[in-house]
């Protein structure tokens, strides 16, 4: 029996972890996570959904501030592990941890690497409108995302995805990839290579990443609004007084229809349609600020929209 350390900290690892505990042939020793954040109106200290699986399943959990701290690398030790599975841990390993078990350390990537290396590969498939994606299972060395590659699998981005539909299925596939490899790794039938040229970065999104520019194509802002489903959200301002008011755009669609950028060219029951640099793009869903999501119709019978009115930049 492969004894295993986890190492993760969202749901996206804790999908991977629970088919870890599920597989028979590993033994779990010991999980490792990001310790509890405060969350919620009243901040309060929330475990990691990697945390509750481990709980559930009476895992010893560990929660450094940092992984390079020598009290935690010797603790890990301790455990004995032949082989460190880690995905979305939230910090990059020192060279003692991966130098720590015989196997080495495997990681879990939600890309086809070396496209996308970095915090956000998911968002960044859509927002450059990709029609594909995938997982990579690497072997991890000291820099970020360049170890070589065991195992990938691809998956189609269709346009009805968003990154919350992306990143389930992703989960999903990672960690059966994940449970495939490691056996194959161990016994010579997968061999590591290294990573072909052509790297690119996915940088972490920011909040402001959301906010709209009207003068990009309707097929460009309709990536964004798909791309930052759940978050941050795809937004614009609607103009009022004594401020504009901020409005988040959950579902749209492009359209082959011309009119003058940021300008709503309709608002009625079949929705709200906004000029675009090139096209336009009919809103289904959206939400005010404070308020909770409203199909078009819902929100033009309690919100003024008429043909003609312009969004975006505050102040304009």
């Amino acid at each position: 029996m492969l004894r295993l350390v986890f190492m993760g900290t969202p749901e996206l690892a804790a999908v991977s972890l629970r088919r870890l505990i599920a597989t028979p042939e590993f033994e779990l020793a010991a999980v490792v996570t990001q310790p509890d954040h405060p969350k919620g109106r009243g901040l309060k200290l929330t475990p990691s959904p990697v945390k509750e699986v481990a709980l559930q399943a009476n895992l010893p959990v560990l929660q450094p501030q940092r992984a390079r701290d020598e009290n935690f690398i010797q603790q890990l030790a301790e455990f004995k592990p032949d082989l460190i599975a880690v995905a979305a841990y939230g910090q990059i390993l020192p060279k003692a941890i991966l130098d720590l078990p015989r196997f080495g350390c495997l990681n879990v990537h939600t890309s086809l690497l070396p496209k996308y290396r970095g915090a956000a590969p998911i968002q960044h498939a859509i927002l450059n409108g990709d029609s594909e994606t995938g997982v990579t299972i690497m072997k991890m060395d000291v820099g970020l995302d360049t170890g070589d590659i065991l195992t990938q699998e691809r998956t189609p981005i269709a346009p009805s995805d968003n990154s919350q539909t992306l990143h389930d299925r992703l989960a999903n596939i990672g960690a059966e990839l994940l449970a495939h490899t490691i056996p194959r790794f161990i016994s010579g039938a997968v061999q590591p290579r290294p990573q072909p040229q052509g790297a690119t970065y996915a940088a972490k999104i920011k909040k402001q990443d959301g906010e709209i520019n009207w003068n990009q194509p309707a097929l460009v802002i309709g990536n964004r609004i798909r791309a930052l489903v759940p978050w941050p959200g795809a937004f614009t301002h609607l103009p009022a007084q004594p401020h504009p008011l901020l409005l988040k755009i959950w579902e749209a669609k492009p359209l082959d229809r011309s009119g003058e950028p940021g300008h709503v060219l309709q608002a009625d029951k079949n929705g709200i349609v906004i000029g675009c640099g090139a096209g336009a793009l009919m809103i289904s869903l959206l939400q005010r600020e404070g308020g909770r999501r409203l199909s078009a119709a819902e929100f033009l019978a309690g919100h003024s929209l008429k043909i003609g009115d312009k969004v975006g930049i505050v102040g304009a």
